[in-house]
């Protein structure tokens, strides 16, 4: 599975941008491929998330982690594919997004293609709960947790692995508070002594 791909951005269509990595070029279907245009010849970093069907094996491509985050809790509600999340992310509001899902506004979502009242509501449904916020610069709780700066990164790590376990933020900081007063230890014994205290 691929993470991120660092190459040269050599072609920007309509629906995908190519990026040339040390001479192999990877077709990324992107948002919004125009935004890439500034970045034509330049350098670039992009997140990618490869979907594997019978018949096809695509590249999806995402300017930072949060988008392709955004991205990843799209696909997995019933009803949302791929190309359908990738359509709703190009509104570049993605916190718009996330706020019409954390107030119920189904209305907001059918405004996308493709997405009726009971996508719309399925949407909410499965991801509604799994919407921090809170946290600063990020979209989801469940791979980017704002933490407090004073806190250790193995801390940090395991907070964050906490997170994708599928915990609660509300849950999360309450562990967070107990942990902070232990001696620094590795991410592995913090995971573990948090997993004590939720469970």
């Amino acid at each position: 599975m691929y993470e991120y791909l660092t190459g040269f951005v050599s072609i920007v269509a309509p629906q995908y941008i190519v990026i040339d990595v040390q001479g192999v070029g990877y077709k990324l279907l992107v948002a919004n491929p125009y935004l890439y245009q500034e970045d034509k010849e330049k350098k670039v970093q992009v997140y990618v998330y490869q979907a594997v069907r019978e018949d096809n094996i695509s590249l999806f491509g995402f300017k930072d982690q949060n988008e392709k985050n955004l991205f990843m809790q799209l696909i997995n509600v019933s009803g949302i594919g791929p190309k359908s999340a990738l359509a709703i992310l190009a509104n570049p509001d993605h916190q718009g997004l996330v706020d019409a899902i954390a107030n119920n506004n189904v209305s907001y979502l059918t405004k996308f293609p493709g997405i009726g009242k009971k996508t719309a509501s399925q949407i909410v449904l499965d991801l509604r709960d799994k919407l921090s916020k809170e946290s600063s610069g990020s979209l989801f709780a469940t791979n980017q947790l704002a933490v407090d700066v004073k806190i250790n990164q193995e801390l940090k790590d395991a907070l964050e692995a906490l997170a994708a376990l599928g915990y609660k933020e509300r849950d999360i900081k309450k562990v967070q508070k107990s942990l902070i007063k232990e001696e620094k230890m590795p991410t592995d014994e913090y995971l573990r002594q948090a997993l004590r205290l939720l469970n």
